[in-house]
């Protein structure tokens, strides 16, 4: 017997959880295989929670609230330990909102594939413009392109909801909000030009698949 559709997205899943760039830091939001099966809610929520208690997650977020505490970014938190705890909720906070908004709920409510689908072929203007695209369209579950609203609302709603926790005078209501949005959105195109001409080569267990069309 063949395996079921949910059988075929659990194997891949699995072995996404191996993709991880120089061999240790996580990389499981990107599909080698041109038409991979599409994910169970089940398993976007899944695939967010290993992102985020990921042991190598949390020792970025701690960089950053070393830099944070470096620069004395957010002031109001002050100093010493104290200081550094609540710089490190904050970030910790937003990863945490903005993987599970953007990466599980609102994908698995909307039907759409959080994944970035790796190109590797065609020229490298093609290749760029592809990257670029996909931080605002994405494959729904019924592998169609669309508009990315998974990805854009949840990097707003992230950014609406960061207000209720950074200190009082680093707040601006509706600006920080879409400044977050659109930092957002910035950052996704960023990583998707890395994943197309970079990561690739710096995964030691990426599956050898043909590229996906475009």
């Amino acid at each position: 017997m063949g395996l079921s559709p949910f059988e075929v997205a659990q194997e891949q899943v699995q072995d996404k959880e191996k993709q991880r760039v120089l061999g240790f830091i996580p990389n499981f939001y990107v599909s080698y295989a041109p038409h991979p099966a599409p994910l169970t809610s089940k398993q976007k929520f899944a695939r967010a929670w290993k992102t985020t208690v990921d042991p190598v997650s949390f020792g970025l977020i701690g960089v950053i609230a070393g830099i944070q505490q470096a620069q004395n970014a957010f002031s109001g938190y002050g100093q010493g330990a104290e200081g550094y705890g609540k710089r490190y909720g904050t970030p910790y906070a937003d990863f945490v909102s903005g993987t599970f908004i953007g990466s599980a709920i609102l994908p698995s409510l909307l039907k759409q594939d959080p994944r970035y689908f790796y190109k590797g072929s065609g020229s490298k203007r093609s290749r760029i413009l592809y990257a670029l695209a996909n931080s605002v369209i994405c494959k729904g579950d019924n592998g169609d392109w669309q508009p990315n609203y998974s990805s854009i609302l949840g990097n707003l709603a992230a950014g609406a909801i960061s207000n209720l926790y950074y200190p009082a005078k680093d707040r601006d209501g509706v600006g920080l909000t879409f400044e977050g949005g659109a930092i957002g959105i910035g950052a996704t195109a960023g990583a998707n030009l890395i994943q197309e001409f970079l990561i690739r080569k710096l995964t030691p267990k990426a599956p050898n698949n043909d590229p996906a069309k475009p």
